[in-house]
């Protein structure tokens, strides 16, 4: 499979999960964190799936999949144990130029899911493009320890000293960026002190770009 990775802004787009079992499950909780408008399809739902419906933070059509469920959806995602729904449930969104997935079958996919790490807005992704999900997941655990809660932090803190740059004029180009966010401003934010860490970040980043 080529493997172009990409991240996508979800948020108002609708997007349509056929099944309703515990991967259904975990794909729906997913799509509602990216704020997509979600419905789901299937004449069984877990618990969970059930109260979302009920607080309407789903759609959920209590039937049996039909062609014309794909129409209008930005992504389709399948999670059924019948191969001939998920093979029909393919078709029909290729058939309409709709980009889908399906659970545990590469061959009837147009994307693979990675295994994600998030720390706040800092998310990193890990992928095999479909070849081994067991791995991925495995390499992600392992980044965990690598990646801990203050990186969350660092992104935020990084965002706001980044829009007040470019509010008074100033793009720090990569280099500087990678310089400014090593050695003390992680130790600042390590102890708590994240104002401190981000006015550090914006004197570092400013003295570059005049420098």
């Amino acid at each position: 499979m080529g493997c172009y990775p990409i991240v996508l802004e979800l948020t108002g787009r609708r997007c349509l999960v056929v099944g309703g079992g515990p991967v259904a499950e975990r794909k729906v909780a997913a799509l509602l964190d990216a704020d997509a408008r979600v419905t789901v399809v299937s004449p069984r739902v877990t618990a969970a799936l059930q109260a979302h419906a009920r607080t309407h933070r789903i759609l959920l059509v209590a039937r049996r999949y039909r062609r014309h469920d794909v129409a209008g959806q930005a992504l389709v995602f399948v999670a059924t144990d019948d191969t001939t729904v998920n093979a029909a449930v393919a078709r029909d969104a290729r058939a309409r130029g709709v980009w889908v997935n399906v659970a545990d079958d590469p061959a009837h996919c147009d994307f693979t899911l990675p295994s994600i790490l998030r720390r706040s807005a800092l998310t990193v992704a890990v992928s095999t493009g479909g070849a081994s999900p067991a791995l991925a997941r495995a390499v992600r655990e392992e980044l965990e320890s690598y990646f801990p809660d203050d990186y969350g932090v660092l992104a935020r803190v990084s965002a706001e000293a980044r829009r007040e740059l470019r509010g008074a004029g100033i793009v720090a180009d990569p280099n500087a960026w990678r310089v400014a966010l090593d050695g003390d401003v992680r130790r600042l934010i390590a102890s708590g002190r994240a104002d401190d860490a981000k006015h550090r970040l914006i004197r570092q980043l400013s003295g570059a770009t005049c420098g």
